[in-house]
Protein backbone atom coordinates (compact mmCIF):
# COMPACT_ATOMS: atom_id res chain seq x y z
CA UNK A 1 0.00 0.00 0.00
CA UNK A 2 1.40 2.87 -0.99
CA UNK A 3 2.71 5.42 2.02
CA UNK A 4 2.71 2.76 4.44
CA UNK A 5 6.04 1.08 5.70
CA UNK A 6 6.83 -1.65 7.77
CA UNK A 7 7.51 0.44 10.66
CA UNK A 8 3.97 1.82 10.22
CA UNK A 9 2.02 -1.15 9.58
CA UNK A 10 3.57 -2.96 12.53
CA UNK A 11 1.77 -0.18 14.99
CA UNK A 12 -1.42 0.37 12.90
CA UNK A 13 -2.09 -3.53 13.52
CA UNK A 14 -1.54 -2.95 17.47
CA UNK A 15 -3.68 0.25 17.04
CA UNK A 16 -6.19 -1.74 15.41
CA UNK A 17 -5.99 -4.76 17.40
CA UNK A 18 -6.78 -2.70 20.74
CA UNK A 19 -10.07 -0.97 19.15
CA UNK A 20 -11.23 -4.45 17.90
CA UNK A 21 -10.51 -6.08 21.55
CA UNK A 22 -12.94 -2.82 23.30
CA UNK A 23 -15.64 -4.28 20.31
CA UNK A 24 -15.36 -7.73 21.79
CA UNK A 25 -14.34 -8.73 17.57
CA UNK A 26 -10.70 -10.43 19.19
CA UNK A 27 -11.06 -11.42 22.74
CA UNK A 28 -9.17 -14.91 24.25
CA UNK A 29 -6.56 -14.52 21.34
CA UNK A 30 -8.80 -15.00 18.66
CA UNK A 31 -8.81 -12.91 15.04
CA UNK A 32 -6.59 -11.50 12.95
CA UNK A 33 -5.28 -8.58 10.97
CA UNK A 34 -2.79 -8.15 7.93
CA UNK A 35 -1.58 -4.81 6.34
CA UNK A 36 0.70 -4.62 2.82
CA UNK A 37 3.29 -1.86 2.97
CA UNK A 38 4.53 -1.83 0.17
CA UNK A 39 5.95 -5.59 -1.31
CA UNK A 40 5.69 -6.77 1.84
CA UNK A 41 2.54 -7.96 3.86
CA UNK A 42 2.79 -7.08 8.03
CA UNK A 43 0.69 -9.85 9.81
CA UNK A 44 -0.46 -10.06 13.52
CA UNK A 45 0.98 -13.52 15.32
CA UNK A 46 -1.57 -16.57 16.16
CA UNK A 47 -2.73 -17.53 19.90
CA UNK A 48 -1.75 -14.05 21.49
CA UNK A 49 -3.32 -11.44 23.66
CA UNK A 50 -4.42 -8.75 20.27
CA UNK A 51 -4.85 -6.02 22.80
CA UNK A 52 -1.31 -6.34 23.89
CA UNK A 53 0.48 -6.90 20.95
CA UNK A 54 3.87 -5.22 20.43
CA UNK A 55 5.07 -3.81 17.25
CA UNK A 56 8.26 -6.35 17.73
CA UNK A 57 5.62 -8.82 18.21
CA UNK A 58 5.05 -8.68 14.33
CA UNK A 59 5.53 -11.06 10.98
CA UNK A 60 7.14 -9.77 8.28
CA UNK A 61 5.80 -11.98 4.89
CA UNK A 62 7.15 -11.41 1.18
CA UNK A 63 4.01 -11.07 -1.32
CA UNK A 64 3.72 -14.36 -2.03
CA UNK A 65 3.44 -15.22 1.50
CA UNK A 66 7.12 -16.51 2.55
CA UNK A 67 7.92 -15.54 5.85
CA UNK A 68 10.89 -12.68 5.32
CA UNK A 69 10.93 -11.63 9.27
CA UNK A 70 9.85 -13.95 12.25
CA UNK A 71 9.76 -12.10 15.76
CA UNK A 72 12.10 -12.92 18.59
CA UNK A 73 10.72 -14.70 21.11
CA UNK A 74 9.26 -13.75 24.83
CA UNK A 75 10.50 -15.37 28.03
CA UNK A 76 7.64 -17.02 29.99
CA UNK A 77 4.70 -17.36 29.92
CA UNK A 78 4.14 -15.58 26.92
CA UNK A 79 4.09 -18.00 23.98
CA UNK A 80 6.76 -18.60 21.18
CA UNK A 81 5.60 -16.67 18.31
CA UNK A 82 3.83 -18.55 15.69
CA UNK A 83 2.63 -17.24 12.35
CA UNK A 84 -1.37 -17.03 12.52
CA UNK A 85 -3.38 -19.36 11.39
CA UNK A 86 -4.93 -16.89 8.89
CA UNK A 87 -2.03 -16.96 6.98
CA UNK A 88 -3.33 -18.24 3.62
CA UNK A 89 -6.99 -16.80 4.13
CA UNK A 90 -5.36 -13.38 4.03
CA UNK A 91 -3.21 -14.72 0.91
CA UNK A 92 -6.37 -15.33 -0.66
CA UNK A 93 -7.91 -11.92 -0.20
CA UNK A 94 -4.36 -10.86 -1.32
CA UNK A 95 -4.21 -12.65 -4.52
CA UNK A 96 -7.52 -13.06 -6.04
CA UNK A 97 -8.60 -9.36 -4.83
CA UNK A 98 -5.54 -7.34 -5.01
CA UNK A 99 -6.13 -6.56 -0.94
CA UNK A 100 -4.36 -3.54 0.47
CA UNK A 101 -5.62 -5.31 4.24
CA UNK A 102 -7.52 -8.27 5.90
CA UNK A 103 -9.46 -8.23 9.25
CA UNK A 104 -10.34 -11.20 10.63
CA UNK A 105 -12.74 -10.93 13.46
CA UNK A 106 -14.96 -13.61 15.84
CA UNK A 107 -17.54 -10.96 16.11
CA UNK A 108 -20.92 -12.62 17.87
CA UNK A 109 -22.62 -10.36 15.34
CA UNK A 110 -20.98 -11.95 12.99
CA UNK A 111 -21.61 -15.48 14.04
CA UNK A 112 -25.30 -15.30 15.39
CA UNK A 113 -25.83 -13.79 11.20
CA UNK A 114 -24.47 -16.96 10.03
CA UNK A 115 -27.21 -19.02 12.13
CA UNK A 116 -30.16 -16.79 10.71
CA UNK A 117 -30.51 -19.46 7.75
CA UNK A 118 -28.62 -22.06 8.32
CA UNK A 119 -29.14 -23.49 5.36
CA UNK A 120 -27.91 -20.57 3.45
CA UNK A 121 -24.44 -20.14 1.32
CA UNK A 122 -25.70 -16.78 1.39
CA UNK A 123 -26.03 -13.65 4.18
CA UNK A 124 -28.31 -11.01 2.22
CA UNK A 125 -29.67 -7.63 3.29
CA UNK A 126 -30.76 -4.52 2.05
CA UNK A 127 -32.53 -1.04 2.79
CA UNK A 128 -30.36 0.05 5.47
CA UNK A 129 -28.47 3.01 5.49
CA UNK A 130 -24.58 1.20 6.38
CA UNK A 131 -24.88 -0.74 3.00
CA UNK A 132 -23.44 2.13 1.31
CA UNK A 133 -19.88 1.73 3.44
CA UNK A 134 -19.44 -1.35 1.16
CA UNK A 135 -17.70 -0.30 -1.75
CA UNK A 136 -19.97 -0.83 -5.26
CA UNK A 137 -22.84 -0.96 -2.98
CA UNK A 138 -25.86 0.98 -2.83
CA UNK A 139 -29.03 1.35 0.29
CA UNK A 140 -31.41 0.34 -2.64
CA UNK A 141 -29.59 -2.70 -3.26
CA UNK A 142 -28.58 -6.18 -1.95
CA UNK A 143 -25.41 -6.37 0.04
CA UNK A 144 -24.88 -10.05 -0.47
CA UNK A 145 -21.84 -11.81 1.91
CA UNK A 146 -21.33 -15.54 0.71
CA UNK A 147 -21.01 -18.42 3.95
CA UNK A 148 -18.84 -21.13 4.06
CA UNK A 149 -18.99 -23.80 6.76
CA UNK A 150 -16.19 -23.82 9.20
CA UNK A 151 -13.64 -26.38 9.80
CA UNK A 152 -11.52 -27.26 12.74
CA UNK A 153 -8.77 -25.58 11.62
CA UNK A 154 -8.80 -22.39 9.73
CA UNK A 155 -5.92 -23.16 7.45
CA UNK A 156 -8.00 -25.70 6.19
CA UNK A 157 -10.80 -23.13 5.21
CA UNK A 158 -8.36 -21.94 2.63
CA UNK A 159 -9.66 -23.69 -0.61
CA UNK A 160 -13.24 -23.07 0.45
CA UNK A 161 -12.86 -19.10 1.32
CA UNK A 162 -10.72 -19.13 -2.44
CA UNK A 163 -14.05 -20.36 -4.09
CA UNK A 164 -16.86 -18.52 -2.02
CA UNK A 165 -14.43 -15.28 -3.29
CA UNK A 166 -14.23 -16.85 -6.72
CA UNK A 167 -18.12 -17.25 -7.17
CA UNK A 168 -18.70 -13.82 -5.53
CA UNK A 169 -16.69 -10.90 -7.33
CA UNK A 170 -18.99 -8.11 -5.73
CA UNK A 171 -18.28 -9.03 -1.86
CA UNK A 172 -15.83 -7.92 0.32
CA UNK A 173 -15.81 -10.30 2.87
CA UNK A 174 -16.66 -13.81 3.64
CA UNK A 175 -18.85 -15.18 6.88
CA UNK A 176 -17.40 -18.26 8.49
CA UNK A 177 -20.54 -20.30 9.71
CA UNK A 178 -20.11 -20.34 13.85
CA UNK A 179 -17.00 -18.58 13.68
CA UNK A 180 -16.88 -15.08 12.01
CA UNK A 181 -15.78 -12.92 9.01
CA UNK A 182 -13.06 -12.05 6.72
CA UNK A 183 -12.94 -8.64 5.75
CA UNK A 184 -10.50 -7.09 2.93
CA UNK A 185 -10.15 -3.26 1.30
CA UNK A 186 -8.27 -1.56 -1.14
CA UNK A 187 -6.09 -0.17 1.97
CA UNK A 188 -6.08 -0.04 5.90
CA UNK A 189 -9.05 2.67 6.38
CA UNK A 190 -11.42 0.97 3.16
CA UNK A 191 -11.06 -2.72 5.38
CA UNK A 192 -11.50 -1.05 8.93
CA UNK A 193 -14.23 0.82 7.60
CA UNK A 194 -16.14 -1.67 5.41
CA UNK A 195 -14.98 -4.21 8.57
CA UNK A 196 -17.78 -1.87 10.92
CA UNK A 197 -20.06 -1.67 8.34
CA UNK A 198 -20.10 -5.56 7.87
CA UNK A 199 -20.44 -5.65 11.45
CA UNK A 200 -23.49 -2.77 11.86
CA UNK A 201 -25.18 -5.04 8.87
CA UNK A 202 -25.08 -8.31 10.83
CA UNK A 203 -26.39 -6.67 14.10
CA UNK A 204 -29.37 -5.23 12.22
CA UNK A 205 -30.44 -8.37 10.45
CA UNK A 206 -30.27 -10.21 13.39
CA UNK A 207 -31.95 -7.34 15.71
CA UNK A 208 -34.36 -7.41 12.43
CA UNK A 209 -34.80 -10.84 12.54
CA UNK A 210 -35.98 -10.95 16.22
CA UNK A 211 -38.93 -8.49 15.78
CA UNK A 212 -40.11 -10.58 12.75
CA UNK A 213 -38.61 -7.89 9.90
CA UNK A 214 -37.35 -9.57 7.16
CA UNK A 215 -34.28 -8.08 6.49
CA UNK A 216 -33.77 -9.46 3.08
CA UNK A 217 -36.51 -8.15 1.45
CA UNK A 218 -36.96 -4.38 0.41
CA UNK A 219 -39.78 -2.87 1.91
CA UNK A 220 -43.33 -2.44 0.11
CA UNK A 221 -42.92 0.76 -2.62
CA UNK A 222 -44.78 3.87 -2.12
CA UNK A 223 -47.92 3.75 -3.97
CA UNK A 224 -47.81 6.19 -6.80
CA UNK A 225 -50.36 9.26 -6.76
CA UNK A 226 -53.45 8.45 -8.24
CA UNK A 227 -52.93 8.46 -12.03
CA UNK A 228 -54.83 11.13 -14.63
CA UNK A 229 -55.38 8.90 -17.91
CA UNK A 230 -56.51 6.29 -19.12
CA UNK A 231 -55.25 2.76 -18.18
CA UNK A 232 -53.30 1.20 -20.92
CA UNK A 233 -54.65 -1.58 -23.10
CA UNK A 234 -53.25 -3.82 -26.16
CA UNK A 235 -50.20 -5.25 -25.79
CA UNK A 236 -48.99 -3.23 -23.05
CA UNK A 237 -52.12 -5.02 -20.76
CA UNK A 238 -49.71 -4.71 -18.07
CA UNK A 239 -48.96 -1.47 -18.09
CA UNK A 240 -50.62 1.28 -15.75
CA UNK A 241 -51.85 4.69 -16.19
CA UNK A 242 -49.45 7.71 -16.16
CA UNK A 243 -48.48 9.42 -12.80
CA UNK A 244 -50.20 12.65 -11.58
CA UNK A 245 -48.89 16.14 -13.43
CA UNK A 246 -46.90 16.93 -9.68
CA UNK A 247 -43.48 16.57 -10.09
CA UNK A 248 -40.47 17.22 -8.47
CA UNK A 249 -37.70 19.38 -10.11
CA UNK A 250 -34.35 17.90 -11.15
CA UNK A 251 -31.18 18.77 -11.79
CA UNK A 252 -31.09 17.85 -15.45
CA UNK A 253 -34.55 19.22 -16.55
CA UNK A 254 -37.45 21.59 -15.05
CA UNK A 255 -40.23 19.28 -16.48
CA UNK A 256 -39.99 16.00 -15.46
CA UNK A 257 -41.71 13.20 -18.57
CA UNK A 258 -44.54 11.39 -17.62
CA UNK A 259 -43.09 7.87 -18.48
CA UNK A 260 -39.31 6.85 -18.58
CA UNK A 261 -39.22 3.70 -21.00
CA UNK A 262 -36.15 1.59 -20.88
CA UNK A 263 -34.12 -0.91 -22.94
CA UNK A 264 -32.40 -3.86 -21.69
CA UNK A 265 -29.07 -5.23 -23.07
CA UNK A 266 -26.38 -2.72 -23.11
CA UNK A 267 -28.71 -0.13 -21.03
CA UNK A 268 -30.05 -1.70 -17.64
CA UNK A 269 -27.66 -4.64 -18.02
CA UNK A 270 -24.53 -5.91 -19.94
CA UNK A 271 -24.08 -6.90 -23.18
CA UNK A 272 -22.04 -9.80 -21.68
CA UNK A 273 -24.95 -11.18 -19.68
CA UNK A 274 -27.43 -11.65 -22.59
CA UNK A 275 -24.96 -12.64 -24.87
CA UNK A 276 -22.50 -14.72 -22.16
CA UNK A 277 -25.16 -16.43 -20.04
CA UNK A 278 -28.45 -15.99 -21.26
CA UNK A 279 -28.73 -16.99 -24.52
CA UNK A 280 -26.08 -20.21 -24.25
CA UNK A 281 -28.34 -21.39 -21.53
CA UNK A 282 -31.52 -21.34 -23.75
CA UNK A 283 -29.01 -22.94 -26.38
CA UNK A 284 -27.68 -25.50 -24.29
CA UNK A 285 -30.59 -26.63 -22.55
CA UNK A 286 -33.26 -26.58 -25.35
CA UNK A 287 -33.27 -29.84 -26.39
CA UNK A 288 -33.58 -30.92 -22.33
CA UNK A 289 -36.52 -28.60 -22.37
CA UNK A 290 -38.44 -29.79 -25.11
CA UNK A 291 -37.85 -33.18 -24.64
CA UNK A 292 -39.28 -32.64 -20.42
CA UNK A 293 -42.20 -30.84 -21.72
CA UNK A 294 -42.55 -31.74 -24.93
CA UNK A 295 -46.84 -32.61 -24.56
CA UNK A 296 -47.55 -29.70 -22.77
CA UNK A 297 -49.89 -27.45 -24.38
CA UNK A 298 -47.52 -24.54 -24.01
CA UNK A 299 -44.38 -26.07 -25.43
CA UNK A 300 -46.44 -27.53 -28.53
CA UNK A 301 -47.50 -23.84 -28.91
CA UNK A 302 -43.90 -22.58 -29.24
CA UNK A 303 -43.04 -25.33 -31.75
CA UNK A 304 -46.38 -24.32 -34.14
CA UNK A 305 -44.60 -20.71 -33.90
CA UNK A 306 -41.24 -21.86 -34.93
CA UNK A 307 -42.61 -23.84 -38.01
CA UNK A 308 -44.71 -21.00 -38.85
CA UNK A 309 -41.18 -19.53 -38.72
CA UNK A 310 -39.62 -22.03 -40.69
CA UNK A 311 -41.55 -21.92 -43.18
CA UNK A 312 -41.70 -18.21 -43.87
CA UNK A 313 -37.90 -18.52 -43.36
CA UNK A 314 -37.78 -21.20 -46.52
CA UNK A 315 -40.45 -19.47 -48.66
CA UNK A 316 -37.79 -16.12 -48.05
CA UNK A 317 -35.15 -18.22 -48.97
CA UNK A 318 -33.17 -17.59 -45.94
CA UNK A 319 -29.70 -19.32 -45.89
CA UNK A 320 -30.38 -22.67 -43.90
CA UNK A 321 -33.76 -22.77 -43.56
CA UNK A 322 -35.79 -25.88 -43.07
CA UNK A 323 -39.09 -27.14 -42.47
CA UNK A 324 -40.05 -28.48 -39.51
CA UNK A 325 -41.96 -31.87 -39.52
CA UNK A 326 -45.75 -31.23 -38.95
CA UNK A 327 -47.82 -31.63 -35.96
CA UNK A 328 -48.03 -35.65 -35.34
CA UNK A 329 -44.19 -36.60 -36.31
CA UNK A 330 -42.48 -38.71 -33.74
CA UNK A 331 -40.91 -36.55 -31.25
CA UNK A 332 -37.36 -37.02 -31.77
CA UNK A 333 -37.72 -35.91 -35.52
CA UNK A 334 -39.46 -32.81 -34.21
CA UNK A 335 -37.09 -32.06 -31.23
CA UNK A 336 -34.23 -32.19 -33.57
CA UNK A 337 -35.62 -30.14 -36.29
CA UNK A 338 -36.51 -27.33 -33.71
CA UNK A 339 -33.00 -27.55 -31.65
CA UNK A 340 -31.34 -27.23 -35.23
CA UNK A 341 -33.63 -24.00 -36.17
CA UNK A 342 -32.86 -22.38 -32.52
CA UNK A 343 -29.57 -22.65 -32.91
CA UNK A 344 -29.60 -21.18 -36.13
CA UNK A 345 -31.47 -18.44 -34.65
CA UNK A 346 -29.48 -18.03 -31.87
CA UNK A 347 -26.18 -17.64 -33.98
CA UNK A 348 -27.90 -15.22 -36.58
CA UNK A 349 -29.92 -13.10 -33.24
CA UNK A 350 -32.83 -12.86 -34.83
CA UNK A 351 -35.44 -10.79 -33.30
CA UNK A 352 -38.47 -12.91 -33.90
CA UNK A 353 -41.50 -14.13 -31.83
CA UNK A 354 -40.91 -17.49 -31.96
CA UNK A 355 -37.10 -17.30 -31.13
CA UNK A 356 -37.98 -15.21 -28.04
CA UNK A 357 -41.79 -17.49 -26.75
CA UNK A 358 -39.31 -20.17 -26.29
CA UNK A 359 -36.04 -18.81 -25.30
CA UNK A 360 -38.71 -16.81 -22.54
CA UNK A 361 -39.76 -20.25 -21.38
CA UNK A 362 -36.65 -21.78 -21.44
CA UNK A 363 -35.22 -18.96 -19.14
CA UNK A 364 -38.22 -19.08 -16.59
CA UNK A 365 -37.30 -22.94 -15.78
CA UNK A 366 -33.58 -20.89 -15.21
CA UNK A 367 -34.55 -18.11 -13.34
CA UNK A 368 -37.52 -20.19 -10.84
CA UNK A 369 -34.57 -22.50 -10.33
CA UNK A 370 -32.05 -20.79 -9.52
CA UNK A 371 -29.08 -21.65 -12.61
CA UNK A 372 -29.47 -18.08 -13.29
CA UNK A 373 -29.63 -14.83 -11.65
CA UNK A 374 -29.98 -11.43 -13.85
CA UNK A 375 -27.18 -9.18 -13.46
CA UNK A 376 -27.88 -5.31 -14.06
CA UNK A 377 -25.77 -2.45 -13.38
CA UNK A 378 -25.04 -0.77 -9.93
CA UNK A 379 -26.99 2.01 -10.86
CA UNK A 380 -29.67 0.35 -12.00
CA UNK A 381 -32.06 -0.41 -9.00
CA UNK A 382 -31.20 2.82 -6.97
CA UNK A 383 -32.93 4.89 -10.14
CA UNK A 384 -35.53 2.68 -10.23
CA UNK A 385 -36.47 2.87 -6.61
CA UNK A 386 -35.61 6.90 -6.56
CA UNK A 387 -38.19 7.20 -9.76
CA UNK A 388 -40.56 5.43 -7.77
CA UNK A 389 -40.56 7.43 -5.01
CA UNK A 390 -40.44 10.98 -7.25
CA UNK A 391 -43.92 9.65 -8.99
CA UNK A 392 -42.43 8.79 -11.91
CA UNK A 393 -43.54 4.73 -13.90
CA UNK A 394 -41.04 3.22 -15.59
CA UNK A 395 -41.23 0.68 -18.54
CA UNK A 396 -39.41 -1.82 -20.40
CA UNK A 397 -39.35 -2.11 -23.81
CA UNK A 398 -37.04 -5.04 -25.32
CA UNK A 399 -37.04 -7.62 -27.85
CA UNK A 400 -37.27 -10.34 -25.61
CA UNK A 401 -40.79 -11.85 -24.99
CA UNK A 402 -42.88 -9.82 -21.75
CA UNK A 403 -42.84 -13.27 -19.57
CA UNK A 404 -38.99 -12.55 -19.94
CA UNK A 405 -38.83 -9.49 -19.18
CA UNK A 406 -40.64 -10.34 -16.32
CA UNK A 407 -38.37 -13.20 -14.88
CA UNK A 408 -35.48 -10.91 -15.81
CA UNK A 409 -36.29 -8.17 -12.98
CA UNK A 410 -38.00 -10.77 -10.51
CA UNK A 411 -34.52 -12.90 -10.31
CA UNK A 412 -31.96 -9.92 -10.57
CA UNK A 413 -28.88 -9.96 -8.59
CA UNK A 414 -30.60 -7.44 -5.81
CA UNK A 415 -34.21 -9.40 -5.65
CA UNK A 416 -37.44 -8.79 -7.25
CA UNK A 417 -37.83 -5.14 -8.92
CA UNK A 418 -40.92 -6.03 -10.80
CA UNK A 419 -42.84 -3.65 -8.02
CA UNK A 420 -40.75 -0.42 -9.21
CA UNK A 421 -41.91 -1.01 -12.42
CA UNK A 422 -45.17 -0.77 -14.24
CA UNK A 423 -45.12 -2.13 -17.37
CA UNK A 424 -43.87 -4.66 -20.54
CA UNK A 425 -43.38 -3.87 -23.86
CA UNK A 426 -41.84 -6.32 -26.40
CA UNK A 427 -41.99 -6.59 -30.57
CA UNK A 428 -45.54 -7.61 -30.21
CA UNK A 429 -45.56 -3.42 -30.16
CA UNK A 430 -43.75 -3.53 -33.18
CA UNK A 431 -40.03 -3.44 -34.47
CA UNK A 432 -37.91 -1.13 -31.77
CA UNK A 433 -36.27 0.36 -35.12
CA UNK A 434 -39.39 1.59 -36.42
CA UNK A 435 -41.33 4.64 -35.92
CA UNK A 436 -45.01 2.88 -35.38
CA UNK A 437 -43.86 0.97 -32.41
CA UNK A 438 -42.98 4.07 -30.14
CA UNK A 439 -46.05 5.65 -31.21
CA UNK A 440 -48.46 2.74 -30.36
CA UNK A 441 -46.68 2.21 -26.91
CA UNK A 442 -46.93 6.18 -26.16
CA UNK A 443 -51.15 5.41 -27.21
CA UNK A 444 -51.36 2.84 -24.41
CA UNK A 445 -49.39 4.81 -22.11
CA UNK A 446 -52.29 7.07 -22.33
CA UNK A 447 -49.58 10.29 -22.54
CA UNK A 448 -51.37 13.40 -23.86
CA UNK A 449 -47.91 13.93 -25.91
CA UNK A 450 -45.55 11.43 -27.12
CA UNK A 451 -42.62 14.10 -25.91
CA UNK A 452 -43.73 13.11 -22.77
CA UNK A 453 -42.22 9.72 -23.04
CA UNK A 454 -38.39 9.26 -22.32
CA UNK A 455 -36.45 6.45 -23.37
CA UNK A 456 -32.88 5.56 -22.83
CA UNK A 457 -31.26 2.87 -25.05
CA UNK A 458 -27.83 1.92 -26.09
CA UNK A 459 -28.64 1.46 -29.58
CA UNK A 460 -28.82 4.79 -31.99
CA UNK A 461 -31.27 2.84 -34.68
CA UNK A 462 -33.69 2.95 -31.94
CA UNK A 463 -33.48 6.34 -30.35
CA UNK A 464 -33.54 7.67 -34.03
CA UNK A 465 -36.98 6.02 -34.37
CA UNK A 466 -38.41 6.74 -30.71
CA UNK A 467 -37.16 10.74 -31.33
CA UNK A 468 -39.36 10.21 -35.18
CA UNK A 469 -42.38 9.61 -32.56
CA UNK A 470 -41.91 12.74 -30.86
CA UNK A 471 -40.16 10.72 -27.94
CA UNK A 472 -37.25 12.05 -25.99
CA UNK A 473 -34.40 9.91 -26.32
CA UNK A 474 -31.01 9.32 -24.65
CA UNK A 475 -27.87 7.05 -25.96
CA UNK A 476 -26.74 4.64 -22.66
CA UNK A 477 -23.11 4.51 -22.97
CA UNK A 478 -22.24 1.23 -20.91
CA UNK A 479 -19.01 -1.30 -20.17
CA UNK A 480 -19.01 -3.58 -23.49
CA UNK A 481 -21.26 -1.27 -25.71
CA UNK A 482 -20.74 -0.89 -29.03
CA UNK A 483 -18.82 2.93 -30.10
CA UNK A 484 -21.62 5.34 -31.17
CA UNK A 485 -21.19 7.24 -34.12
CA UNK A 486 -20.17 10.74 -34.24
CA UNK A 487 -22.58 13.40 -35.22
CA UNK A 488 -25.68 11.23 -33.92
CA UNK A 489 -26.85 14.70 -32.38
CA UNK A 490 -28.51 12.58 -28.92
CA UNK A 491 -27.33 13.38 -25.28
CA UNK A 492 -25.28 10.33 -24.03
CA UNK A 493 -25.77 8.84 -20.02
CA UNK A 494 -23.02 7.23 -18.60
CA UNK A 495 -25.34 5.92 -15.53
CA UNK A 496 -29.19 5.62 -14.91
CA UNK A 497 -28.67 8.13 -12.40
CA UNK A 498 -27.71 11.08 -15.47
CA UNK A 499 -31.06 10.39 -17.01
CA UNK A 500 -33.43 13.00 -15.57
Amino acid sequence: MAGVEVDEAKNLICDLCRLFYDQGWVGGTGGGISVKAGDKIVMAPSGVQKERMQPEDMFVLDAQGEVLHTPAAKPPPNRPPKLSECSPLFMAAYELRGAGAVIHSHSMNAVLATLLDPGSPEFSITHVEMIKGIEGHGFYGHCVVPVIENTARECELTDRLRQAIADHPQANAVLVRRHGVYVWGKDWIQAKTQAECYDYLFEAAVRMHGMGIDYRRAPAPLPLPPANGAAANGHAAEAEAEPAAKKPRTRHSAKLPTAVVLDIEGTVAPISFVADVMFPYAREHCRGFLEGAFGAEETQADIGLIREQAEADVAAGLPGAAAIPPAGSPQGAVVDAVVGWVERAIAADRKVAALKTLQGHIWRSGFSSGAMRAELFRDVPDALTEWRGAGLKTYIYSSGSREAQRLFFAHSQVGDLRPYLCGFFDTSSGPKTERASYANIALALGVDSPAEVLFATDALAEAQAAAAAGWRAVLVERPGNKALPEGHGFRVIKSMGELL
